[in-house]
């Protein structure tokens, strides 16, 4: 899809910028024709000549050689392109572009290009959710500019959360994509009005003072999810189990819980005047059935524990359920993938489920990548290759809007 291509690459002052050589060389792998424009303070994170080696084109940085008086030109860089990938794009750099400002060949060259242009974050988590770098991403998007989310996990302060540029392979499949067909363009999805539940994450279900029963759940697909409907105008009530996620949305209402009980009465208060639910959450199927509050010290016999069912959620949001509302869940299956969900789908009357394989390299619980098949009423499957979380949250949502527009 990539061969024969013309990508510019943009490189800003983030730390990410080390991720940028590994993109570049998978692209002329991909047999891409790769250029690099650089900000003045990116170069304090990587080097031109480690960009250009691989690039295997100079690096341009000033708008003129200094030594003979050459001319950068950012408008041939904007006409050679075929596409123009800004990775790492700094909170700077960002709110510079959504203001039109042009103090580097970066800038001047983004607001000169014809070409699609392709913008992958990348900052700490608190940059990211202050209003200003949201109404700047917003901003981008009206411009028509793909704002590629960050990820989530481990930041370079030392802080966990969303911030980190998508990795480079997202990068280039995200390319690919476009290649594909450039004409397919998702459709424009607007949910303003709409009040929606998201549950996420894990529920832990307490066996003592200091153990409890859970599972590996990251909540980083029910966080995606949450996002991808509040930047599609919806409100969004999330409730979540024990994560170290932050939403960094303004739409999206946030509820922690801990336990399963603790999810469904959060769920039920949610749901009473939302518009539907869509329940990610994986939550544990049974608890200890006498916790204790004490830690339950070693010894040498066996320990028997019992457990009782937890709170079926999906089952009681069904129960009260209005005409006007819908209703869609998750299946994480091991085998019998397509047949189990299936079956799921039509027991707890959603509208829609989306399956999840764990035989299915990079999905499941803790990646930040998924491959997803949902399943309508009519059973028929839409199935979808392995993406950013991010990019399934959004296929979801698209599916969530065509559906409401029935």
């Amino acid at each position: 899809m990539l061969s024969g291509k013309k990508i510019l690459i943009g490189v800003t002052g983030s730390i990410a910028a080390y991720k940028t050589a590994v993109l570049i060389r998978m692209l002329i792998k991909e047999g891409s024709a790769v250029k690099v424009v650089m900000t003045p303070l990116a170069k304090e994170f990587i080097t031109p000549l480690t960009l250009s080696t691989l690039a295997k084109n100079p690096v341009l940085t000033e708008f003129y050689n200094p030594a003979n008086g050459d001319w950068n030109s950012h408008v041939d860089l904007g006409l050679w392109a075929d596409a123009f990938l800004i990775a790492p794009a700094s909170a700077n750099t960002i709110a510079k572009m959504a203001a039109g400002i042009a103090d580097n060949l970066l800038l001047t060259t983004y607001l000169s290009a014809r070409c699609p242009v392709f913008v992958a974050p990348a900052m700490d988590l608190d940059m990211l959710s202050h209003p200003a770098t949201r109404k700047n991403l917003e901003t981008l998007k009206s411009y028509g500019n793909v704002i590629l989310e960050p990820a989530t996990g481990e930041l370079a302060s030392g802080l966990s959360g969303k911030g980190r540029m998508e990795e480079p392979d997202v990068l280039v499949d995200v390319l690919k994509e476009y290649f594909k067909d450039p004409g397919k363009k998702k459709t424009p999805v607007n949910l303003k009005g709409k009040t929606v539940l998201v549950t996420a994450g894990p529920t832990y279900e307490p066996l003592d003072a200091v153990r409890f029963i859970g599972n590996y759940s990251s909540g980083k697909m029910g966080f995606a999810i949450a996002e991808s409907l509040a930047e599609c105008g919806a409100h969004v009530r999330l409730v979540s189990g024990p994560v170290s996620l932050k939403p960094v949305h303004p739409q999206i209402e946030f509820y922690t819980v801990h336990t399963a009980r603790e999810m469904l009465a959060q769920s039920l208060a949610s749901f009473q005047d939302a518009d539907g639910a869509i329940l990610s959450a994986a939550v544990a199927d049974y608890r200890p059935a006498s916790p204790v509050t004490h830690k339950i010290k070693r010894t040498k016999e066996k320990l028997t524990l019992e457990l009782v069912p937890n709170p079926d959620i999906a089952a009681e949001l069904g129960r009260i359920r209005q005409p006007h509302q819908f209703l869609a869940g998750f299946a994480l299956e091991t085998d019998n993938e397509i047949i189990h969900a299936q079956e799921k789908l039509k027991k707890k009357n959603f509208d829609f489920i989306v399956l999840n394989s764990l035989q299915d390299k990079g999905s499941g619980f803790n990646s930040d990548t998924n491959k997803i098949t949902i399943i309508g009423k009519d059973n028929k499957k839409r199935i979808f290759g392995l993406k950013s979380k991010r990019e399934a949250a959004s296929d979801i949502v698209q599916f969530l809007d065509h559906l409401l527009k029935r």
